[in-house]
């Protein structure tokens, strides 16, 4: 599967849902916002948001500081 995440192209070959990139990219279990194609996907839908070749994804991390 091609996709564009925060906008690299990569190759994700067996990744249907966005949980499942989401595990691929090591952010399982961490505070992450995630866009499909400009459409927030809301945490509780990850495992059945599917993705698609050539979709647009953006994930977004949250970075403490002060």
């Amino acid at each position: 599967m091609n996709l564009i995440v925060n906008g690299q192209h990569k190759q994700e070959p067996g990744c249907r849902s966005v949980r499942d990139l989401v595990e691929r990219l090591g952010l399982a279990g961490k505070a992450v916002a995630v866009e499909v194609n400009q459409r927030l996907v809301p945490r509780k839908e990850y495992g059945q948001a599917e993705l698609r070749d050539g979709d647009v994804v953006e994930v977004v991390t949250l970075v403490g500081g002060g």
